[in-house]
């Protein structure tokens, strides 16, 4: 028998571990520290954009199959070490994302209210590790710095009517301090043009239907229409809803207004964010941004920095500091080991990518441990836990809990989460 460990239970993991169950005499392990699976589908995933959660079931088929077993509520690094891993299996993979925000490198960005994206979307979605974030929400300004998905995620969350969420799977918590927000004013900035966004058309286009908000874009800001012939289609259809917004501004309560050409260079506040200092910049011939000298004042209460993530560094798995990332050749970190998703490559990438290169990494795997080494696997790893007194959640667990969500839920959603590690394991009356 040979046995592959996989560390994270999110999209990546999970990919892996479908090309790894099809073969013969394999047994799989997948560990996460939480007790729940499925990692950025959860708590990561907008819970308004419940059809994109909804690659969960596949997951659940895998999880299901005889060779796969979730092994929840152990943390790598604590209750056991990668070396132990490493000698218990014939391969172990890495697939723990990149969970981390990438910091804020400017001046005023540790002032109380300085918001990371992970740790903001962690509290609406449920994350144990940020459901007490209480992020401010009493001052009508807001500054959400970068442009990405991310970014229009929160501020179409900012943004929405009690009403609208309904059918998500939003948290209590966050759903009702959203319902009492005194945010009016959100600014998304992005240092570059319309052209150099990484949003996607269907991310763009819903904020244009939000109840009592409306996008506002700057004409000045826009290049010559002609030019959109040169992108891509997707980009296209991407900067015809910024043309949209700027041809067609609606008066509403809340304005979410795309401030391009606009780098923040400091934060400013006494005791707590008060103001984001923008600076306006141009760009060159190869699409870099420069600052141009002029600046202006953005009023803001909250600031939430959706500029990237990146994978926690593992006390001795090589890493590369710069890129966020696991160091490795391809997918091999060292003998044994390897990383797959974000933890190999960086934050890039949609969910669906990871399917591609689950497969490939979990190809590398089967190629490379041969027949097996008959090392111990998961009876070593159940021998090991359980002279630590830990008690793993199993997916027979995971479903339990899930049925106790789904039966707390507000009519018409979905679920209601637990929001801490303790809530969970009490479902399970541990």
């Amino acid at each position: 028998m040979r046995h592959v460990a996989i560390v994270g239970s999110g999209p990546a993991g999970y990919y892996t571990a479908e090309t790894l169950q099809k073969a013969d005499d394999i047994a799989v392990d997948v560990i996460d520290r939480l007790p729940v699976p499925y990692g950025l589908i959860r708590t990561g995933v907008a819970p308004d954009h419940q059809s994109i959660k909804a690659v969960s079931r596949r997951y659940e088929g895998v999880a299901l199959t005889d060779n796969v077993r979730f092994v929840g509520h152990v943390a790598v690094g604590t209750d056991v070490t990668i070396d132990e891993l490493v000698a218990l299996y014939d391969a172990v993979i890495l697939a723990t994302g990149a969970p981390n925000d990438r910091p804020l490198d400017i001046p005023g960005a540790d002032l109380p209210g300085v918001i990371g994206s992970a740790a903001f979307v962690g509290w609406y979605n449920g994350h144990p590790d940020f459901a007490g974030l209480n992020p401010p929400l009493d001052a009508p300004g807001v500054a959400v710095i970068g442009n990405g998905n991310v970014a229009l995620d929160v501020a179409r969350i900012l943004a929405k009517t009690p009403a609208e969420f309904a059918g998500s799977d939003i948290v209590a918590h966050a759903r009702d301090a959203l319902g009492a927000s005194a945010v009016r004013h959100i600014h998304i900035l992005g240092r570059r043009g319309a052209h150099q966004i990484a949003m996607t058309p269907k991310e763009l286009g819903e904020l244009g239907h939000l109840e009592r908000a409306s996008p506002r874009v700057d004409p000045a800001d826009l290049p010559p229409e002609g030019d959109d012939a040169l992108l891509e289609p997707g980009m296209r259809k991407s900067v015809t809803h910024l043309r949209s917004f700027a041809a067609n501004p609606v008066a509403k309560p809340v304005t979410i207004d795309f401030d391009f050409f606009a780098m923040p260079v400091g934060i400013e506040g006494d005791g707590r964010v008060q103001r984001v200092i923008v600076e306006r910049t141009t760009l060159d011939a190869e699409l870099r941004s420069h600052g141009t000298g002029e600046t202006y004042a953005i009023e803001a209460g909250l600031v939430v920095s959706c500029i990237g993530y990146q994978t926690p560094p593992i006390p001795g798995v090589p890493y590369e500091h710069g890129r966020g990332r696991f160091a490795s050749d391809d997918g091999r970190i060292l003998p044994g080991l390897y990383a797959v998703g974000w933890a190999r490559r960086g934050p890039s990438g949609t969910i669906g990518t990871n399917k591609p290169d689950g497969a490939r990494i979990g190809e590398m795997v089967l190629e490379d441990i041969g027949r097996g080494a008959g090392k111990a696997g998961r009876a070593g790893l159940d021998a090991l836990l359980a002279s630590r007194d830990i008690a793993p959640v199993t997916f027979r667990d995971w479903r339990r809990i899930e049925e106790a969500e789904v039966k707390a839920a507000l009519d018409g959603n979905p679920r209601e989460k637990f929001t801490s590690i303790e809530a969970m394991l009490a479902a399970l009356g541990r």
